[in-house]
């Protein structure tokens, strides 16, 4: 009798097990939720609701007259790497003087991605406006510079993936225990005052999430950036230690404006042209002689 005891749960495991890899098999073919189902909350900050070109729902700012402040200062500017109909969610942005965020309140386990939007739209400059992200006191996100990462009026995603099982929260390394509400806090800095454009959680992995345009010149920088991970990790195994760690290239905000005085010779003929005009008087004299 004990032994049939023991072959129940046993069975009841594998089953379980075997419903999970069905899932994920289905899933993986296409036959799971779609990208919009998955996601279980968006919000446009600073802005009205909009559904995006993934069919991605996002509501009205939460926020709105409650804390912070909107803005809609980016909407006079087009936003490269988004499509036209979706800018809105990059022209909009909800910022605070001080230390805000959002509460998203989850029920089931999993994984999870957390997807945050942003633009700079104003400053025209890197260290103009840092701050820090924080997913229930873990910071997620350190030194943000949105100018420093791709330039002005180009939209940028960070992406964070995460998971919550046994009443646990698992990011990046670190767990904490986990109450059902997921706060998603932008963190004042010394530079300027925290902002967010949109974002949205949802269930999946880093494959799931929509990837934005191509951006040239992010694309540049990144390959520097990984062939200078490869040689640190080289020089790291040969006894080496590498002296340079900031980035061989910085993404331009827009084409070069071109020099002006690049094609101006008058600096070089002033001087020929007053040695002619001395030379022909003086020389009309001498035949007069």
């Amino acid at each position: 009798m004990a032994m049939q005891w023991v072959k129940v749960p046993l069975v009841a495991g594998l089953v379980v097990a075997v419903l999970s890899l069905l899932a994920e098999h289905c899933w993986a073919d296409g036959g799971g939720p779609n990208l919009a189902e998955r996601v279980i909350w968006a919000v446009n900050a600073g802005g009205e609701a909009h559904t995006d070109m993934h069919g991605i729902h996002f509501k009205k700012d939460p926020l709105e007259g409650k804390l912070g402040k909107a803005s809609d200062y980016g909407v006079r500017l087009p936003i490269l790497r988004s499509s036209p109909e979706d800018q809105v969610l990059y022209q909009t942005e909800r910022y605070n003087e001080d230390t805000f965020g959002y509460e998203v309140p989850i029920r089931e386990e999993g994984d999870y991605i957390l997807v945050m939007k942003y633009a700079e739209v104003y400053f025209a400059q890197s260290q103009q406006k840092v701050f820090d992200v924080r997913l229930n006191d873990h910071v997620v996100v350190k030194d943000l510079d949105i100018f420093e990462r791709v330039g002005h009026s180009t939209a940028h995603d960070e992406i964070v993936p995460f998971s919550i099982r046994r009443g646990k929260l698992s990011v990046q390394g670190e767990v904490s225990t986990f109450n059902g509400k997921l706060t998603v806090e932008f963190v004042k800095g010394y530079y300027d005052n925290p902002k967010v454009c949109a974002l949205y959680v949802m269930k999946g992995t880093l494959d799931d999430v929509p990837k934005l345009q191509p951006h040239p010149g992010l694309e540049k920088r990144e390959e520097l950036e990984e062939e200078e991970e490869e040689e640190t990790e080289a020089g790291e195994e040969g006894g080496k230690k590498s002296t340079s760690t900031a980035p061989k290239y910085k993404v331009q905000s827009g084409p070069r404006t071109p020099n002006p005085y690049a094609a101006d010779n008058s600096s070089l003929m002033f001087p020929i042209l007053v040695a002619f005009g001395v030379f022909i008087p003086t020389l009309f004299c001498l035949c007069r002689l």
